[in-house]
């Protein structure tokens, strides 16, 4: 029996049954181990990620994924599939605008190079529908989830982001960080902010969404009045932050907790008395992949518990039940049902353009 133990998450990959809940790991960067068997086939930790034939396959292809994943999160998502399977994988990441140009363009001259695709926002993902860019594929078990396969397959939804807000705690002490949506709207914060341009991406649309249904009426125009600095991209964002060169930022939790654990960046994150969002991010195979059976078995791991849990380790929410909440800086966030977390559900998807406009009328975009 071939078995190793790996320095990663525990992850696994049985869906067809309800699991007990199950608790989170040290977010001090991804450490915990993982017992790998591959003498029938690709097992992790007693569960089946491949068959041999398929695993076999896959080991001798190397896995073309795009993706609009925050960069330092897929890098270490990669670097744990890698190490767990042995299988390479090449990186090509544009934010969710950019690589829908890519992808529409390549599929359109017939030259798709991606085997796996992973990007947020329902209408780019649609898109690809409407081009011809997805080959179904049903993980097994996760059609017993709710809202995870979507389109019969076309793709499925892998993990839900958290948009919040940070601090630079070297620019803002702790005593004086905000603790809520309402606080970002204090004079104090006049040209202090920073936001991202709010018109495409499944955050924006996501944060549009809360700030129009649970925040204070005109919440956008009120921000806008504080002048706050936007940026085409989140890892623009990010970096800003991170230099001090704006106090407090919309962000993610995963973003704050992998900058700052690797990075040591000084920043951290909150968890507003509203609440915060969590947005979509999706995944499927395309009808070009050249290398199938490394797409499938991609596929499978991101669907395990291993991989749904790397997830929460970076700090972003499982679609499984299964699985604790996220750990960020080595803090539990509240369970996905509770009344600090929200989701966009998909019929508000055909408002999307609604909520981008109101954005784009408070920042004359």
């Amino acid at each position: 029996m071939k078995t190793r133990k790996v320095a990663l998450t525990a992850l696994s990959v049985v869906l067809a049954t309800t699991l007990a809940a199950c608790g989170g790991g040290d977010s001090d960067g991804v450490t915990s181990q993982a017992e790998v068997d591959t003498s029938e086939g690709l097992v992790i930790d007693g569960e089946t990620i491949a068959d041999k034939e398929t695993y076999e396959a896959a080991q001798s292809q190397t896995l073309n994924l795009y993706s609009s994943y925050q960069e330092s999160n897929e890098q270490a998502f990669i670097e744990a599939f890698t190490r767990d399977t042995g299988i390479k994988v090449d990186l090509m990441r544009l934010v969710p605008a950019r690589l829908a140009e890519r992808v529409l363009s390549e599929q359109g001259a017939g030259r798709l190079n991606a085997d796996v695709i992973r990007t947020s926002d329902y209408d780019i993902v649609n898109s690809f529908t409407d081009a011809g860019v997805w080959n179904p594929y049903v993980v097994p078990g996760t059609e017993e989830l709710e809202e995870v396969v979507i389109q019969d397959g076309n793709f499925s939804r892998v993990t839900n982001v958290v948009q919040t807000f940070g601090y630079n705690t070297r620019a803002v002490p702790e005593g004086e960080a905000p603790t809520s949506w309402a606080d970002l709207l204090d004079e104090k914060w006049r040209g202090k902010i920073g936001i991202s341009q709010g018109a495409t991406g499944g955050s924006n649309v996501a944060l549009n969404w809360f700030v129009e249904e649970k925040l204070e009426d005109g919440y956008w125009d009120k921000l806008a009045a504080l002048q706050p600095t936007v940026y085409d991209g989140a890892g623009q964002k990010l970096t800003a932050l991170a230099r001090g060169e704006v106090g407090v930022a919309t962000t993610g939790s995963a973003s704050v907790n992998v900058t700052a654990t690797e990075d040591k960046a000084p920043i951290d994150y909150v968890v507003p008395e509203e609440g915060f969002v969590t947005f979509d991010y999706y995944l499927g195979k395309t009808a070009a992949a050249k290398n199938a059976e490394a797409a499938e078995v991609f596929m499978n791991y991101n669907f395990s518990k291993r991989g749904q849990t790397l997830f929460t380790e970076l700090g972003d929410y499982s679609v499984r039940p299964d699985v604790a909440p996220p750990i960020a800086l080595g803090r539990e966030l509240p369970p996905i049902d509770s009344d600090k977390v929200w989701r966009m559900p998909l019929t508000e998807v055909v408002r999307q353009a609604e909520y981008s406009q109101h954005w784009a009328e408070a920042f004359n975009y």
